[in-house]
C-alpha cells in the first residue's frame, strides 16, 4: 500500500470520528490501568460491567490493595481468569505503592514490569492516559491491518513496528483507537461489512463481501 492511501485512510476516519477514544469507562490513568488488565479475553462492556461496582467503592492503589484478592475477586468474578487477574492486580497495586508513589508510571519500562502488564497494555495506558504514539495491537488491529494492507506482517510486534513506520505522523496519536473500532464494527472478524466501510476503495483486501 502507498504513502497517499494510506494518507485518505486516516483522514476519513478521523473525518468520520475525530476524537476517537477507548471504550473503557475511567477517569484517571490508574482506573485505566485496571480496566486493561481486567480486559485481557474479556469485552469492554463486561469490563465496564464489573468497574462499575468497582471503583465507587475503591478506586486507587491503596483502596484496591486493602481489599486483598478475595475481596477484589467479588468485584470482578463475572470477567474470566478474575481469580489470576486478581493476584496480579493486587500485586501491582502494592508494586504502585511502595515504588510509584501510587502514581502509575508513564514509560514502558516501569508499567511492562507491573504484573498483568504485558506490552499491549503497556501501549494503551501510554497513548490513551499519557497521550504518547504508541500502537496497541489487539486482534482487531491486526486483522485489520492485515486485511487492508496498511501494515501487514507475521505477528503483532511486526504489525507495530510498520504501523509506526507507515501511519501519517498527524494520525499516529488516535490511529490506534480507529484501527480498534473499525476492527470492532466494520471490519469484523468471520466477514468484513465491505458495503458499509468508509475506506472499502482503498483497501487492497482481495476477498470483498455485500453486507446481505
Amino acid at each position: 500500500m502507498n504513502a497517499a492511501k494510506r494518507q485518505e485512510i486516516f483522514r476519513r476516519l478521523k473525518e468520520d470520528n475525530p476524537e476517537p477514544t477507548t471504550e473503557l469507562v475511567y477517569a484517571t490513568p490508574f482506573e485505566l490501568l485496571i480496566a486493561v488488565i481486567l480486559s485481557a479475553q474479556a469485552t469492554d462492556v463486561g469490563v465496564n460491567k464489573a468497574t462499575a461496582r468497582l471503583f465507587p467503592v475503591a478506586n486507587t492503589p491503596e483502596a484496591i490493595y486493602a481489599l486483598g484478592v478475595e475481596g477484589l475477586s467479588e468485584y470482578i468474578k463475572t470477567i474470566g481468569l478474575y481469580n489470576s487477574k486478581a493476584k496480579n492486580i493486587i500485586e501491582t497495586c502494592r508494586i504502585l505503592i511502595e515504588k510509584h508513589g501510587g502514581q502509575v508510571p508513564d514509560n514502558r519500562e516501569d508499567l511492562e514490569a507491573l504484573p498483568g502488564v504485558g506490552r499491549k497494555t503497556a501501549n494503551v495506558v501510554l497513548n490513551t492516559a499519557f497521550r504518547q504514539p504508541t500502537m496497541a495491537v489487539d486482534t482487531h488491529i491486526f486483522r485489520v491491518s492485515n486485511r487492508t494492507g496498511i501494515a501487514p506482517g507475521k505477528n503483532v510486534l511486526e504489525v507495530e513496528k510498520k504501523l509506526l513506520k507507515f501511519v501519517p505522523k498527524e494520525y499516529l496519536l488516535d490511529a490506534h483507537h480507529w484501527l480498534i473500532l473499525h476492527g470492532r464494527y466494520v471490519c469484523q472478524a468471520r466477514k468484513p461489512r465491505c458495503g458499509s466501510c468508509r475506506i472499502e476503495d482503498l483497501c487492497e483486501y482481495k476477498h470483498k463481501t455485500s453486507d446481505d
